[in-house]
């Protein structure tokens, strides 16, 4: 049994990483040094060269990086890495928990440090040439720092109160697990943007003037009662555009980029604000909360019938049964089950996106969705011709030139 589960995760691991980098290549094969005809009046030449630049330098950095993991993984696992740092960590620590704890705690940390190089070139080389780049140095670190603790803070406690219920709970592990995700997941959603963003930008309330009344006119409209809509200074680390719907109920908030005002006219700031809203009264937020936990649900049950197995343990290089061993290869054996249901999710995720599309075309008015989203994707240089098999297993969202022949055809 250990040795077919040994194969298995390295049949796994080094599948998963071939099937990714051939995704990537495929991508490779839209690039054209000309422009293609489906891109006439919506990028020029100058852009478009620059766009295909763009998309090089991330695909050869993305090779580059995800190579190296992909190694350093597999050499971690064939030496038994895992299991000898449990064992290093169970000789001087004997709660289970505190165990687990220190195992995730150190695997982070490494992992942060061994990222942050490759973190630093990517904002500061890559996204900088491209003209991207307004994070200092302060800002760049600061931001590594907090999001350490924060996550470290946050995880921890829950980590631990899972790993808790695992030790007591049997097999109805699973459900008592999910019911803390679902408290977890809710809360997030209801107050990340009021709790965790400030701790890092600096949101405002959109400030009285025509964009306001624009605003509140289309709310007003489309029956919805919008009395937060907060600007965040995104353009103190970037200068790529965005626009958010965060909450629930009474917490529901938009949040737009200084950035997204600065590029877009009144018209097309508020169309972008009606896709959001489009999400909210199609009810996608829930939907897409629901569909998160069913998948964690189906995840959690399975782990909790094949985690007491002792070759799970065994097959990272450690005799005592234990929550985070069994955790990581079972995480590695689940990921191809994993990408078929993030095909699901993908796929709703993009029809919610059409009709989002539909509801702003319907309710405001489709030529400046139109005209936002063409501005949006050529200032941030996006691949607007990606291969179809690289769209089907990672896109969220349709491709631009998807999305605007849905929205033609709604006028």
């Amino acid at each position: 049994m250990v040795a077919f589960l040994y194969y298995s995760i390295l049949i796994v691991l080094i599948a998963d990483f071939i099937f990714e980098r051939w995704l990537d290549y495929l991508n490779t094969k839209s690039w054209s040094k000309e422009l293609p005809p489906e891109l006439v009046g919506i990028y020029n030449e100058e852009k478009y060269q620059k766009s295909q630049e763009y998309q090089k330098a991330t695909y050869q950095f993305t090779l580059v990086t995800e190579s190296l993991g992909f190694i350093a993984v597999v050499v971690i696992f064939a030496v038994g890495g895992f299991g000898w740092l449990d064992g290093i960590i169970r000789l001087r620590v004997c709660n289970p928990i505190y165990v687990a704890l220190l195992f995730f705690a150190v695997l982070g940390l490494v992992s942060e440090i061994f990222s942050l190089p490759f973190s630093w070139y990517d904002t500061f080389i890559i996204e900088a040439k491209f003209g991207f780049n307004k994070t200092t140095q302060r800002i760049f670190f600061f931001d590594k720092i907090k999001g350490l603790i924060i996550s470290s803070f946050i995880g921890g406690l829950i980590l631990c109160l899972i790993i808790w219920i695992y030790l007591i709970a049997g097999t109805l592990f699973w459900l008592y697990s999910l019911i803390v995700i679902a408290v977890f997941s809710s809360v997030m959603v209801m107050f990340y943007s009021s709790v965790i963003v400030p701790l890092f930008n600096k949101q405002t309330p959109l400030a009285d003037g025509d964009l306001k009344n624009a605003i509140s006119d289309f709310s007003i409209k489309a029956g919805f009662i919008l009395d937060n809509v907060y600007v965040i200074d995104g353009s103190k680390r970037s200068t790529k555009a965005n626009a958010y719907f965060a909450g629930l109920g009474r917490k529901k908030r938009i949040v737009l980029y200084d950035t997204l005002i600065s590029e877009l006219e009144t018209e097309e700031i508020v169309a972008v604000l009606a896709h959001e809203i489009g999400h909210y009264k199609k009810h996608h937020v829930y939907f897409g909360l629901l569909s998160s936990l069913l998948s964690t649900a189906v995840m959690l049950y399975i782990f909790s019938l094949v985690s007491s197995y002792p070759a799970f343990t065994k097959v990272l290089g450690s005799e005592v049964p234990s929550f985070q061993l069994a955790i990581i290869s079972f995480g590695i054996l689940y990921s191809p089950l994993s990408m078929l249901i993030g095909l699901g999710m993908n796929y709703s995720s993009r029809m919610h996106e059409y009709q989002a599309d539909r509801f702003a075309a319907e309710q405001y008015d489709g030529k400046y969705l139109a005209s936002a989203l063409k501005k949006l994707s050529i200032n941030n240089l996006s691949n607007l011709t990606p291969h179809p098999a690289y769209v089907f297993f990672h896109y969220s969202h349709p491709t631009l030139l998807q999305r605007l022949k849905k929205i033609a055809a709604t006028e």
